[in-house]
């Protein structure tokens, strides 16, 4: 095969596993293990695992490690030293004790049947403390629980993970000395990566910035992705000649661009490159899976799938627990970090080309690493109903929450639930109290609901995409219900819950654009606001009024464009300060619930009975709180509401002719 067919092989089969695991909602890189496994010599035999394919995919994990480096500050880390320095740590340090001294202990125990020297298990048990960063963050991400109690201790744990791969990457390889020189191989490493670091980072931060400014002032793009392949490349080429790992210089590099102004630019220019080539690595990885030998020895993968899940398991629950969390909280962080991750089969690459793996243990173990990831989107959907199994304390602490928010809207009617209460939220609530308009906010951050909260403002701690937060919210007797935040799938859970239980409140969505315009609709959403439409609509303003158009007439053709957008803007709904002379010139909206005597139930809409009294239909609710779009067919019932736009008089006649014809 040449290198040509070789490389049109590998993007094949990269696009084909993405496509896949994005159908099944699954992350990319089970996509990629999967066809890596598929198109191997132990399977259709369609590619090899060659020398340079083999290098493409280490230059993977270099940018992945410059990535982590960019994500590396200080400040990160002083807002989270508790978990990353806390329960971070000790997840770590406490796996690869324990699992060191148990190899230790089966061998002094059982010499005939378990051979593995400590150095085996010293480097198995980092690859076996890592979990899956990718996997875990996106699942998290989309559940809204970066900011829950258990989702902050993950992510500091996580990040511990991440920076404790530095220094395993600087011991695996000395581990695969031989005994007698392993002491003077592992101080010689450790003093190289010292003498390194400290050459880097001692005025390396100034260095870093001048030239990064240097090449910016050139003005060219292409230049600057250049400038960034020769730094991180040539860092990783510099501790490599060190005799330390390619994947440390990458690391610090990424370090020093993360204190530089520089910094989003440059996650923006080498992420391409970053996610190609990792994918490449995971390839090579599933490459080395011989399902065969997997076939053969299953017991052993089944153990070896089963044991570390349930000791990680175990442990982070025992250890979350000893930091302070609370029973449900701690059994949900053991649940999220229980698999393994993608820096294990980095740290297992590295022990296999340092001869510390022995070759009948890879298969299972790599077997077992891609199984456990495989279960772990499942393993995150049920962990609400696995806590409330294992936990007996759980439904209790969840009824005492909804018991705290019920006890705070227990007194309130017609009010506003407003989902999440950052800043576009807290907007929307002064502006209702300023109106005199009651609300309940509801918000996943406790440090915000705790200062909302001792500010006298109605905000309680809990999840709007569930029910029962909704129902404790009072949504049967609110007026509206409002998401201010910007995720789609969490604005449909509440949408679908919304119309399931309270179909006639009507709920207002927040979007970043118009992309899931019509699902939202569909779903129920009564209005939706995309950012993008009024961001532009006040940079046209704030433009022609520069430009020296009248304000008048800038008012003017900014409200037409609203018009022509939302519905429910052409026009207001009349009220008791609305009775000046000027203002029974304008449009109005009035709303007619038809009572089952109506004139016009049972027959199709009258939409040229009601332009011909000049009064447009904005909007039709049915009875059971869904909007509808109507047309010429469309046959009203009992309990419908019509929303019309019209002057006062034409209101009234058009109201008339409805009801009693």
């Amino acid at each position: 095969m040449t290198a040509l067919e070789l490389t049109l092989m590998y993007l094949l089969a990269a696009v084909l596993g993405v496509v896949a695991s994005r159908s099944l909602k699954l992350p990319p890189i089970l996509g990629y293990l999967t066809v890596g496994i598929v198109i191997g010599p132990n399977a259709l035999a369609l590619a090899q695992n060659s020398v340079g394919i083999q290098h493409l995919g280490e230059f993977g994990v270099v940018f992945l490690m410059f990535v982590i480096g960019l994500e590396f500050n200080l400040h990160k880390l002083r807002a989270m030293r508790r978990h990353v320095f806390g329960l971070g740590l000790f997840q770590v340090a406490a796996t690869m004790v324990l699992v060191t001294l148990g190899s230790w202990g089966l061998r002094a125990l059982f010499p005939a049947l378990w051979q593995m020297s400590w150095p085996t298990s010293l480097a198995l048990s980092g690859a076996l403390a890592m979990s899956s960063t990718a996997i875990v963050i996106k699942l998290m991400a989309e559940r809204l629980e970066m900011e829950s109690e258990h989702g902050k201790r993950v992510l500091g744990v996580l990040l511990f993970q991440d920076l404790a791969v530095v220094p395993l990457l600087v011991l695996i390889p000395a581990l695969g000395t031989s005994g007698e020189q392993l002491i003077s191989a592992l101080a010689l490493a450790l003093f190289k990566a010292a003498v390194v670091i400290a050459l880097l980072l001692v005025g390396g931060q100034r260095v870093m910035r001048w030239w990064l400014t240097l090449v910016a002032r050139r003005k060219s793009e292409e230049l600057f992705v250049l400038n960034l392949l020769l730094i991180t490349l040539g860092l990783a080429w510099l501790t490599e000649l060190a005799g330390l790992s390619l994947a440390l210089g990458a690391f610090i590099a990424g370090m020093l661009v993360s204190e530089t102004e520089f910094k989003h630019q440059v996650e923006t220019d080498i992420r391409p490159f970053h996610d190609v080539l990792l994918g490449l690595f995971f390839i090579t990885i599933g490459m080395l899976l011989d399902w065969r030998e997997v076939a053969e020895h299953w017991p052993l993968v089944l153990v070896l799938v089963t044991l570390p899940v349930l000791f990680k398991l175990v442990l982070v629950t025992g250890l979350a627990k000893a930091f302070g969390a609370t029973d449900g909280v701690s059994v949900r962080t053991g649940l999220y970090l229980a698999q393994a991750g993608e820096f294990g089969f980095v740290l297992l690459s590295l022990a296999r080309g340092s001869g510390l793996v022995p070759p009948a243990l890879l298969n299972p173990i790599l077997a077992s690493m891609v199984l456990s990831m495989l279960a772990t989107p499942f393993i995150i959907l049920y962990s609400n109903a696995i806590v409330m199994k294992l936990v007996s304390s759980e439904w209790l602490q969840q009824s005492l929450q909804m018991t705290s928010i019920a006890r705070k809207s227990i007194g309130t009617s017609r009010h506003v639930i407003i989902c999440g209460y950052g800043r576009c939220g807290q907007n929307l609530g002064r502006i209702l109290e300023r109106e005199g308009i009651p609300y309940m906010a509801m918000d996943l951050d406790p440090d915000r609901v705790r200062q909302a909260a001792a500010a006298g403002e109605p905000v309680v701690f809990g999840d709007a995409v569930r029910l029962q937060a909704l129902i404790a919210a009072g949504l049967a007797r609110a007026s509206a219900v409002v998401v201010t935040y910007l995720d789609t799938p969490s604005a449909l859970k509440v949408l679908a819950n919304a119309r399931l239980h309270a179909p006639t409140v009507p709920v207002i969505v927040r979007t970043q654009d118009d992309h899931d315009l019509e699902r939202l609709q569909a779903a129920g959403a009564t209005e939706v606001v995309p950012e993008a439409i009024e961001g532009s609509l006040m940079l046209a303003s704030h433009a022609l009024a520069l430009v020296g158009v009248p304000m008048r007439r800038v008012i003017r053709v900014v409200q037409e464009q609203r018009d022509a957008r939302y519905n429910l803007l052409r026009g207001y709904f009349h009220g008791a300060d609305d009775d000046s002379v000027a203002e029974l010139e304008h449009e109005r909206l009035a709303s007619v619930t038809l009572a089952p005597s109506a004139h016009c139930v049972g027959k199709a809409l009258l939409a040229p009975d009601l332009d011909r009294h000049n009064v447009r239909l904005v909007a039709l609710r049915k009875g059971d709180g869904k909007a509808v779009t109507p047309d010429a067919h469309t046959v009203l019932e009992a309990g419908d509401t019509l929303v019309l736009s019209g002057k006062p008089e034409a209101l009234a006649l058009a109201e008339k002719m409805l009801l009693a014809g």
